[in-house]
């Protein structure tokens, strides 16, 4: 299926809302939806959720925040549990927001899990990332030490209506000044979805992005990246296919394989994949 769909994707921007946990990035969707919707655009939604490591279920609990989008037809939201899979989104995140161009979704939004040091695969699936801070968290340190400076395109402070909102406002713009001149810096927003405030200013701020990347050629850059990304995990999903099978294989075969050397157990069964049938059995476009 995935294959047959992909003549019909590439085109659409993807934006990704990104940001630690409790910033309000589910309401803020949400309310950008109702922008994009007056707007008369269909808008495709994938929120990501995170998976418990002990029982591996998800509450999915960012579409509670959307409910009035539940019964529009022009907006289809799907959550996801990450499954274990470290970046922020799960493995699948790409091939669903695919999905939702092909069928028609004009406006792609995808929410992560929270960012960190580990969790920065946003970059690699949307054009333009929106980083969600809050006033009174320490959020512009801990931003700093994340690494999402380098990987916002916009900022977003939000609960502006909180005391010390324009303070990290003003912290991640001294930040911003110690990196240089740079073709687009990005700017920093004061929202509050409670009144309605910035919103506005946020929608123009994208297009505005959008249009940056298109006239200086950084989306085609993007996109290569992002395709290189997508073929190196396609491989690798293959490559722990067929690892699990010959590995399977050889417990069955063979006893008491813990008194081996793992280095040279993991050699043998490297030389097993590559030469046997086990191979032609593993597809990701079945």
């Amino acid at each position: 299926i995935m294959c047959q769909i992909l003549p019909r994707t590439g085109q659409r921007m993807i934006l990704g809302i990104t940001g630690p946990p409790g910033a309000g990035k589910s309401s803020l969707v949400g309310a950008m939806t109702h922008l994009y919707r007056d707007q008369k655009e269909k808008v495709g939604i994938v929120a990501v959720d995170p998976s418990s490591p002990y029982s591996g279920g998800a509450i999915l609990g960012d579409r509670i925040r959307m409910q009035s989008h539940s019964t529009d037809p022009g907006v289809f939201i799907r959550s996801m549990g990450t499954r274990g899979h470290l970046g922020g989104v799960a493995r699948s995140t790409g091939d669903v927001l695919r999905i939702l161009e092909a069928a028609g979704y004009e406006r792609l939004l995808l929410e992560t899990v929270g960012v960190g040091q580990s969790e920065l695969e946003i970059m690699e699936l949307a054009d333009t990332v929106i980083v969600v801070l809050n006033p009174g968290t320490g959020d512009g340190i801990q931003a700093i030490k994340a690494g999402i400076m380098e990987i916002a395109d916009i900022f977003i402070v939000n609960k502006a209506d909180l005391p010390g909102a324009e303070h990290l406002k003003n912290e991640i713009e001294m930040v911003l000044d110690l990196n240089g001149e740079k073709p687009w810096r990005p700017p920093v927003i004061l929202t509050s979805v409670l009144d309605q405030r910035g919103l506005s200013e946020l929608r123009d701020q994208i297009a505005l992005h959008q249009n940056y990347l298109i006239q200086s050629g950084k989306n085609l850059v993007r996109r290569k990246q992002a395709f290189a990304q997508e073929v190196w995990y396609h491989w690798e999903d293959l490559a722990r296919q067929s690892f699990a099978i010959a590995w399977e294989n050889l417990r069955n075969a063979e006893k008491n394989l813990e008194k081996e050397n793992p280095y040279r157990l993991a050699e043998k069964i490297w030389a097993s994949i590559v030469t046997e049938e086990t191979v032609k059995h593993v597809s990701f476009s079945k």
